[in-house]
C-alpha cells in the first residue's frame, strides 16, 4: 500500500477554495482499510467544522483539502503517518492505521469574509 497521501476529486465544486487558515464546514465519512466506518458526521447529523493548516486536524486533512472548492466532494487516502501514526484512537483506529475519507465541502470562511 502506498504511503503517500492520495487525493481524488469525486466532483469539483464551483465555490470558494480552501486555503491555509480557512474555517471549513464539511460532511464526511471515515473508514478503515476493511471498510469499517470509524467516524461519520452524517451519522451524527451535524456538519464538522475545523480550521485547515493549523494542526487541529490530522495532517492528511491539512494537506489534502487545500484547493478543494465549496460544493465539491473529495476522497482522501491518508497513510498512517499523516493520520494518527502510532496512537490508538478510540475502539476502532489501531496504531499505524491508514484511513480513508469521503469529504463534502459545504462552506469556506476566511479572514476576508
Amino acid at each position: 500500500m502506498s504511503k503517500e497521501l492520495q487525493i481524488s476529486d469525486l466532483s469539483i465544486g464551483d465555490g470558494k477554495a480552501v486555503v491555509k487558515g480557512a474555517l471549513i464546514t464539511t460532511q464526511y465519512r471515515g473508514t478503515l482499510a476493511d471498510g469499517t466506518v470509524f467516524d461519520s458526521s452524517y451519522e451524527r447529523g451535524k456538519p464538522f467544522q475545523c480550521v485547515i493548516g493549523s494542526g487541529r486536524v490530522i495532517k492528511g486533512w491539512d494537506l489534502g483539502l487545500i484547493g478543494m472548492k465549496v460544493g465539491g466532494k473529495r476522497s482522501l487516502f491518508v497513510p498512517s503517518h499523516l493520520a494518527y501514526g502510532e496512537r490508538q484512537i478510540g475502539a476502532h483506529i489501531a496504531p499505524h492505521s491508514d484511513l480513508y475519507f469521503e469529504i463534502e465541502l459545504l462552506e469556506v470562511l476566511t479572514r476576508d469574509d
